[in-house]
């Protein structure tokens, strides 16, 4: 799942991921466990009428409950009855207990959505589950998952004849049935016990909530498709949202398959896992007339993979190895065309991943759907993957763009959890990496294979391919995938597995178990930084620390990681190594200050941590690309940039160090390049900072001669053949970076070219500006403007409808150099109707930029009641901050501190107080940084 960046810079995957993948395996664990604790204060419909249902006392498995008296056996009450307080139970438990598992599920939903009104607020579904479930444990009580949902009516039917499911069976009375509000539990207390073995079937009616503010559960999307206001429901289950939908045992390792039956509005279609079976007809109450589709039955599979859609789209297809695959969107995408590009791509990467694996797609269909509105996400669902529509159509702007890249990898990610997460699950959550990491190894891996100019993606996974072998990794894969096909899976059960390739081969020496190997990396937290020294051949290594403290690897870290180095000398490959120690030396690594040799670590980017050398060894590095650049490959050219100047920022080497890297930059042909270098040493503060004075005309002088080789070449593409950058993904990403640089030095040909394209725009529309460049041109051609060009702009944002695009040309209005421009574009922001610049806080937008800081200043003490109004009391928080960023004085705090005495609360001037002198601490380190770089810029101009 993967949403793109819409506006603003590009980092480039190769450079990004490094540090990006660790981070998002952290924010996907956490936004697990958010989901599994976040929803404890909610409170389900009928527990807010009957809060605190009674219970009995807690009893033992097996031990029937004491609740009822010889004779009949009443009805439950439904409602439950009222009570304050249960004792301990397992209901208490974030994990349900393991007395039941769910076999089979037989599903009906009918939500009462009609396409001639939309206007109702509180939608809502009914619905009936039969779940077989075989009783492993004697026990008169049931917990299932549900949540937000009214359960109408439960009973019990069993034991069940395993042969005979629909014959005759007993019925085991209901007594009681309850909510367990904070882990989100329905409780049946039962009139007996079960008995260990047998088959029973929970037969459950409920109705609850559409979700029409959060895609979880079952959802609501409003969209305008042929003119028309038209709506849509989809379901998001992942994590733990199928008990938004339906009473279930809602945890990955319980599998089942289901039986699912969609009841819906003859104008719509319906969607689920499954191929359609049958469809008939039904009348409500009313004498409405309503289809009722049923599906195929599942493979087994866990509640957070069931999916269902009710829309009134169109469709393409394609057949593909004799599977239909089917690309659902809105009538006016599909006619465009929008759908096209995935439906090319889709077919291929099936393809391609089932003839790697040897193990084919087991579902006969594909369906894939873009929605509206799906928060920049994509949902691997078995049979039915949901995106959102903007990371799966295509528009025929999107030419020029890295669109057509970024969906490529996403559905290729997608399609990859088909054989990872849902042919495998993991068993629980805390191992969701084995489906994200493989999913996430596999999106570059296809891609690269498709597209091999394309960088693939630094990963745990990527690095065990590396020092095993790609015939190794994918033999071990072949057999964890063939033994866990329907079930689930823990990360020991991975390692198992290459381990067993291991052991079958003699090729590959490992100096651990891959379990040792790769525990080293997974049961820690953050990555290594491995330091060489060239002239003793002593490697070591240690964490990877934000801002390095003297001493911290001694204070906070005593472990280490067994780390695979591999590396090149002089151009070539040399023999794999392992770094199982906090330190170890390798004499094939050194070199002397009199020869020509030279050494870099991590071949092709394939670990995963930063590699640091000694003086000497940066020093030859510095020598052999000011010599011949190009004896170094593109990737560790970007490698070497990248790491030396994270390194620098965080204190683990000298600035000068990074910079002398750049020297030889007038021979560095490869833009990708460029925009690494770019974006570490001409950083958004320092092009915002008008104190910046003394560096400006040296790194002015020192980077346009280097930069003018890569600027004629884009340049003159940009002039002559711009639809030549459609397919070069390494520039789409970089050009914007480079072009504002350019023009931001002064660059007369870029600011000529700026005033070309804008004032073309403007006089032929159609002429559009090259989407790369867009930003940069709108800015200058806004800045080197009047209020002329500034006038049209205003007139094109008011006639535009799409949001990333409104967004785009409000920050371009705020480039305006002249105060009096800026000042009617502040006072336009909180006096017209609220609908205009929504989007964008545009008193931040101007503050932003040099000029804009002491206009929006000053604009803010004469209407600091009016922008609080429009913007909220936090937004002059954020104000405060952006008008403060380059402060380095506590005077200057205090100046800020009396400027918004007045406007603030007293809680708020402590909070900003505090952040104030943050950032003062930050610039001062910033200054010396600065300071250090002039110096180095003035002895190498």
């Amino acid at each position: 799942m993967g949403p793109p960046s819409s506006s603003g810079f590009y980092v480039s995957r190769a450079v990004a991921v490094l540090l990006a993948g660790l981070a998002a395996a952290l924010l996907l664990a956490l936004a697990v466990l958010a989901s599994l604790y976040g929803h404890c204060a909610r409170v389900p419909p009928s527990e807010l009428r009957d809060r605190g249902a009674p219970g009995a006392a807690p009893s033992l498995p097996g031990r029937q409950e004491p609740t009822s008296q010889p004779g009949p056996t009443p009805e439950p009450d439904v409602a439950a009855t009222r009570r304050n307080w249960r004792p301990p139970g397992p209901w208490d438990q974030l994990r349900l207990p393991p007395w039941l598992l769910p076999l089979h599920y037989e599903l009906e939903l009918w939500p009462r959505l009609r396409p001639d009104d939309l206007s109702a607020s509180a939608l809502r579904f009914t619905g009936r589950v039969n779940i077989t479930v075989r009783c492993t444990a004697a026990t008169a009580r049931l917990l299932l998952h549900s949540l937000f949902l009214d359960c109408e009516s439960a009973e019990v039917r069993g034991p069940l004849s395993p042969d005979a499911r629909e014959a005759t069976a007993g019925r085991v009375s209901v007594v009681e049935l309850w909510f367990a509000v904070d882990m989100q539990y329905l409780v049946l207390e039962l009139g007996e016990a079960l008995q260990p073995g047998s088959l029973y079937e929970l037969q459950l009616s409920f109705s609850g909530p559409v979700s029409q503010d959060t895609r979880e559960g079952l959802f609501l999307n409003l969209y305008t498709d042929q003119g028309e206001r038209r709506a849509l429901l989809a379901s998001q289950m992942e994590p733990t949202f199928a008990r938004n939908v339906f009473p279930c045992f809602d945890e990955p390792a319980l599998k089942a398959t289901f039986n699912i039956t969609i009841i819906h509005h003859p104008r719509y279609v319906a969607l689920s896992n499954m191929p359609k079976l049958s469809q008939s007809e039904k009348e409500d109450v009313n004498g409405s007339k309503w289809t009722v589709t049923t599906f195929h039955t599942t493979p087994h599979m866990p509640t957070y993979l069931a999916a269902f859609v009710i829309c009134d789209y169109e469709h393409i297809s394609r057949t593909e190895r004799g599977k239909e695959i089917h690309i659902w969107a809105r009538k006016d995408a599909i006619a465009d065309g929008n759908a096209d590009f995935a439906l090319n791509i889709t077919g291929p990467i099936f393809s391609f991943l089932e003839d790697l694996f040897n193990i084919s797609y087991p579902l006969p269909k594909t369906d894939i759907i873009a929605l509206p509105t799906f928060d920049n996400r994509a949902m691997e669902n078995w049979g039915l993957l949901i995106f959102d529509e903007s990371l799966l159509l295509l528009q025929p702007h999107d030419k020029l763009t890295e669109k057509k890249i970024m969906i490529s990898y996403i559905v290729s990610h997608e399609i990859g959890h088909q054989w990872f997460g849902n042919l495998v699950t993991m068993n629980w959550w805390n191992n969701i990496w084995l489906n994200e990491g493989f999913a996430s190894y596999f999106e570059f891996g296809i891609i690269n294979h498709f597209n091999p100019r394309l960088p693939r993606g630094a990963s745990l996974a990527r690095m065990l391919s590396s020092f095993l072998n790609e015939k190794i990794f994918i033999s071990a894969l072949k057999s964890y995938l063939e033994t866990f096909s329907y079930s689930n899976a823990e990360q020991d059960d991975l390692w198992r597995h290459f381990q067993m390739a291991i052991d079958d081969q003699s090729e590959i020496l490992l100096p651990a178990t891959v379990k040792s190997i790769m525990d080293s990396w997974t049961h820690q937290s953050g990555f290594p930084v491995i330091t060489l020294n060239v002239s003793t051949g002593v490697m070591k290594q240690e964490p990877f620390y934000l801002g390095k403290v003297k001493n911290q690897t001694l204070l906070t870290h005593n472990d280490t990681w067994i780390i695979p180095i591999l590396w090149i000398k002089n151009g070539t490959t040399q023999s794999l190594v392992w770094l199982d120690k906090s330190s170890k030396v390798f004499p094939e690594m050194q070199i002397s200050d009199s020869d020509h040799d030279w050494v870099i670590l991590n071949l092709n980017m394939t670990g995963y941590y930063r590699v640091n050398y000694d003086k000497l060894g940066w020093k030859k590095l510095n020598q052999q690309l000011e010599k011949d650049p190009k004896a170094i490959p593109v990737i560790h050219r970007l490698q070497l940039v990248d790491d030396a100047f994270s390194l620098s920022k965080n204190d683990y080497i000298e600035i000068e160090t990074a910079l002398d890297l750049t020297k030889y930059l007038a021979e560095e042909d490869e833009i990708i390049v460029w925009h690494a270098v770019l974006m570490n040493l001409v950083t958004r503060d320092l092009v915002s900072d008008g104190n910046n004075h003394d560096i400006y005309p040296l790194l002015k002088k020192y980077l346009l001669k280097r930069l003018m080789s890569i600027w004629n070449t884009y340049s003159t593409i940009i002039r002559e053949n711009v639809a030549a950058l459609q397919e070069d993904y390494l520039a789409l990403i970089s050009l914007e970076k480079v072009f504002g640089t350019a023009c931001w030095l002064g660059l007369e040909d870029c600011l000529q070219l700026s005033r070309e394209l804008f004032r073309n725009w403007m006089n032929h529309p159609e002429n559009e500006i090259p989407n790369p460049i867009k930003n940069v041109i709108l800015c200058y051609g806004i800045a080197l403007g009047n209020d002329k060009e500034w006038d049209f702009l205003l007139k094109i944002y008011n006639n535009n409808t799409k949001e990333e695009e409104r967004i785009q040309l409000a920050y371009a209005m705020s480039c305006s150099k002249d105060p009096w421009i800026l000042n009617r574009y502040m006072d336009y922001a909180i006096t017209v109707s609220p609908f205009t610049f929504n989007e964008t806080n545009v008193i931040e937008a101007v503050a932003a930029s040099e000029v804009g800081r002491y206009v929006a200043k000053d604009f803010l003490i004469n209407n600091w009641q009016a922008v609080s109004k429009r913007y909220g009391t936090q937004s002059l928080v954020t104000l405060l901050y952006v008008i403060g960023r380059t402060i380095s004085t506590d005077l200057q705090i205090l100046e800020l501190q009396q400027f918004c005495s007045n406007m603030l609360e007293e809680h708020q001037r402590l909070t900003v107080q505090a952040k104030l002198q943050t950032i003062k601490n930050e610039n001062l380190k910033n200054k010396e940084r600065s300071a250090r770089i002039a110096a180095w810029l003035r002895k190498n101009t």
